[in-house]
C-alpha cells in the first residue's frame, strides 16, 4: 500500500520492473527453483498498481464496478496468495538445505495453506470495502479471528524466510520483519501507508538474491563410478 494513487502507481511500476528482471535473472542464471520466490516481486508490483485503481475508487474517480473489481484483486493477492507464495516459493528454493530443515519449511508451507484458506473464503463470501484516511486506505473485509490468523501469516512467510538457511533470504526476512513493525506503527498512528516502500526494498533484495551462485559443497561426495 502507498500512500496515494500517483505513489502506487510510480513505486508499482518500478516493482513491476524488478520482478521482470528477477524471473529473467533466476531463468538465465539455471535456478528454475528459484522462479516462484523470484516472482514474488512481479505479485508486489501488480499489487500496487491494482491499488492505484482502490485509490481511485475511493476518491470517486472510477465507476462503482471495476473500483469493486479492484478492491477484490487488492484481497486476493494480499490475504490467501501471498501467506501461500512466499513459504512455498522459500521451500522450491531450498534445494540444498538439510533434511530437518526441509521439512520445517513444509511444515510452514502447510500453515500458510491454513491460513489462505480461511483468507480465501473471506474474500469469496464478503465484499471487500474501503476508507480513505488522510494517506492511507482502511480495507474492510470480515477476516475471522484476525489476531490468529495474522500470527500464523507473519509466521509463515517472515518464519519461512528467517529458517530458509539462506544469508540473502534470511537477511530478506530480517527486513521485512522489522519493515512490517515500522509500518503497522506509522499506518497506525500517523494515518500514512509505508508498505509500498517495504515492498520495494524487498523486491531489489530479491532481485540480487535471483543471481547469487549456488552455493559449492566441497564435502559432498563424488558420485559412484
Amino acid at each position: 500500500m502507498c500512500w496515494s494513487a500517483r505513489a502506487d502507481l510510480v513505486v508499482g511500476g518500478a516493482v513491476t520492473a524488478v520482478g521482470v528482471l528477477a524471473l529473467v535473472r533466476a531463468h538465465r542464471a539455471g535456478r528454475p527453483e528459484r522462479l516462484p520466490l523470484a516472482a514474488l516481486p512481479l505479485v508486489l508490483g501488480v499489487h500496487q498498481l491494482i491499488e492505484a485503481a482502490v485509490w481511485l475508487g475511493a476518491d470517486g474517480e472510477l465507476p462503482a464496478a471495476p473500483a469493486a473489481w479492484a478492491r477484490t484483486a487488492w484481497a486476493v493477492i494480499a490475504l490467501p496468495l501471498l501467506p501461500l507464495l512466499v513459504p512455498l516459493g522459500v521451500r522450491c528454493a531450498a534445494l540444498d538445505a538439510g533434511r530437518s530443515r526441509r521439512r520445517l519449511l513444509t511444515a510452514l508451507v502447510l500453515l500458510g495453506l491454513l491460513v489462505a484458506v480461511p483468507l480465501a473464503h473471506a474474500v469469496a463470501t464478503h465484499p471487500v470495502g474501503v476508507t480513505a484516511h488522510a494517506h492511507t486506505l482502511d480495507y474492510r473485509v470480515g477476516v475471522p479471528h484476525p489476531a490468529l490468523l495474522l500470527a500464523g501469516y507473519l509466521l509463515a512467510t517472515v518464519g519461512a524466510l528467517l529458517v530458509s538457511g539462506d544469508r540473502g533470504l534470511r537477511r530478506l526476512g530480517l527486513l521485512t520483519g522489522i519493515g512490517a513493525l515500522v509500518c503497522a506503527l506509522l499506518w497506525r498512528l500517523a494515518f500514512i501507508s509505508t508498505w509500498c516502500a517495504l515492498a520495494a526494498l524487498a523486491s531489489v533484495l530479491l532481485l540480487h538474491w535471483t543471481s547469487t551462485p549456488r552455493p559449492a559443497h566441497p564435502h559432498r561426495p563424488p558420485p559412484p563410478g
